[in-house]
């Protein structure tokens, strides 16, 4: 381990003396919030930035492992969403003084639980909106509007988000999701780096081969 230290993902702040990247998971207070190892983000704190997270809703928001989510990105999650199947979609039972309940949530387009995979790249300013499936190894650029799911190890751009390319060939792009280094030990993972930061990608899948 570099320097003798062990990498913790309970540590809130993973750089020496920097306040404005932290791991996300020890921070999390909503339980509605669910977070792997590792990821951060390049703030000083995480939950202002997922919005409209209401529990009677009943949705969540969850992270897998070692993700790196950039400065002002929004997770908008489904409370953010009006009613669209009637005539007009002011929410009068919000606000005070309107003689109206709470519609039924069959009534309202509930998109369920927004789900990040492990090893998700998303850019500075990108939206994610609720719902949104986005695979293990995406990437999201930069103020991108992500309102549809997201292929495993593709990269999608835009508003609202496309498919720009996938990272790789399918073949590699099958061993990584097979392989899952996000899942092994912090020990493991440590010995891998030099494969996960390889830009041979040829030797990357001759080593995969080999220990799968």
């Amino acid at each position: 381990m570099k320097n003798g230290k062990m990498p913790d993902p309970n540590v809130i702040h993973p750089i020496a003396g920097y306040d404005k990247e932290i791991y996300v998971k020890p921070t999390i207070n909503n339980p509605n919030i669910v977070v792997g190892d590792f990821t951060y983000i390049a703030d000083s704190e995480f939950e202002s930035h997922v919005t409209h997270l209401y529990e009677w809703n009943g949705d969540k928001l969850i992270i897998g492992k070692f993700c790196q989510i950039a400065a002002g990105v929004e997770f908008v999650m489904n409370g953010a969403n009006h009613q669209m199947n009637a005539v007009s979609t002011f929410p009068f039972y919000t606000l005070e003084g309107w003689d109206m309940n709470p519609p039924a949530l069959s009534d309202l387009p509930l998109k369920g639980d927004t789900i990040i995979g492990n090893d998700v790249w998303i850019g500075q300013n990108a939206v994610i909106l609720p719902g949104v499936h986005i695979g293990d190894g995406a990437i999201i650029g930069a103020n991108s509007v992500v309102g549809s799911d997201v292929a495993p190890y593709t990269i999608s751009v835009g508003n609202p988000a496309r498919e720009l390319r996938k990272r790789f060939d399918d073949e590699l792009i099958d061993l990584m999701l097979k392989f899952k280094w996000w899942d092994k030990s912090i020990e493991e993972i440590d010995r891998l780096i030099p494969i996960l930061t390889s830009s041979d990608l040829g030797k990357v899948r001759r080593e995969l081969l080999a220990r799968l």
